[in-house]
């Protein structure tokens, strides 16, 4: 019914003020030319452009999909998990931008509008938020380089920025570290500069054991190794250790003390209950063996004996008094006894 009385309406609207030749007939005649130019030439070009973006974001979609299902099926931990989302969202939030504006700006130039001031004043508005906001831009780009390249993971043990301690939280502006007194630090991304990440593959802890200098090295060589050694199967530790403890010997002689370095290598940053243990048994080995620890001040003097004094000068004595054997001046320890037996 409405498509009988179209032609009609149409005809009565070429009519009175709308007629051929009249002022508003003129105008509609050029309305009804621009809708036809616009249906002939912008309108496919219109399509075009949202066909496009619709394809790119779609595109973008999958792309991010993707990379979270191969780090949900691939990556080691949660954490690396949470950092791939993280990065497929702000790779997806950035791209689907990015195509809306350049979408928006086509359509405004199909539609007539004049793109360059528009453009300029984008321009001048994006130089003074570059330049208030340019610690905020430096924080996300460092951001995605961590997050890139997997610097380090929530939960790992790290030193950065001068800090120590386990990550707690990161984000593309800034990481969370825990220290290991309970303190919590914020620390900007754009300050990372280097990252020495403790968590990584393996430690290695290398215990430097001081015996006194009058010790057989041998035989402390010998006592260490066969405590490493116990170490390293005890029950609790047996799953801890990458490769046997390595006894380096004697490494250095300072004052009274004998150095032995003694290494473990372990999982990472599971080595502290493998050394306390150690040392523990090296303080009970010292003391059934009745050796001293090392002393960088302990001052050893020579003993020198002195001749008795005579009744007189021309009766010779009754009994000759021999100086006792001279001793090893490292063994002779004055005004000290060994804390071990009390000697």
């Amino acid at each position: 019914m409405l498509r009988c009385h179209v032609p009609v309406i149409l005809l009565a609207a070429r009519t009175g003020l709308f007629a051929e030749g009249r002022f508003l007939g003129k105008v509609l005649d050029e309305w009804i030319f621009d809708a036809q130019e616009f249906i002939r030439t912008k309108l496919p070009h219109l399509v075009v452009i949202a066909l496009i973006a619709f394809v790119l974001s779609r595109l973008l979609r999958i792309v991010t999909s993707k990379m979270t299902r191969i780090a949900e099926q691939h990556a080691a931990g949660r954490s690396r998990i949470a950092q791939v989302k993280t990065l497929a969202s702000v790779i997806r939030a950035t791209g689907f931008a990015i195509i809306v504006v350049i979408a928006t700006l086509q359509i405004l130039d199909a539609f007539g509008v004049n793109l360059a001031p528009l453009l300029a004043s984008a321009g001048v508005a994006g130089v003074a938020i570059g330049l208030a906001a340019q610690s905020l831009v430096k924080d996300m780009l460092n951001g995605i380089i961590i997050l890139i390249e997997d610097q380090f993971d929530v939960g790992d043990t790290v030193r950065l920025a001068g800090l120590t301690g386990t990550v707690e939280a990161m984000t593309l502006r800034k990481t969370t570290v825990r220290d290991g007194d309970g303190t919590l630090y914020v620390v900007p991304n754009s300050q990372i500069t280097t990252v020495a990440n403790l968590s990584a593959d393996y430690s290695v802890a290398t215990i430097n054991v001081s015996v006194d200098f009058s010790a057989n090295p041998d035989k402390v060589q010998e006592i260490l190794q066969r405590i490493a050694m116990d170490v390293r199967n005890t029950p609790d530790f047996k799953n801890l250790f990458l490769a046997d403890p390595q006894i380096l010997g004697v490494d250095s002689m300072r004052g009274s003390q004998l150095i032995f370095p003694v290494v473990f290598k372990t999982k990472a940053t599971q080595q502290y209950g493998p050394v306390r243990e150690f040392q523990r048994r090296v303080r009970l080995a010292l003391e059934e063996n009745h050796m001293l620890p090392g002393d960088p001040n302990r001052v050893f003097n020579s003993f020198l004996a002195e001749a008795p004094e005579t009744t007189g000068s021309s009766a010779p004595s009754t009994t000759e008094h021999e100086p006792p054997p001279a001793r090893d001046p490292t063994t002779i320890k004055p005004q000290e006894s060994n804390p071990f037996i009390g000697e």
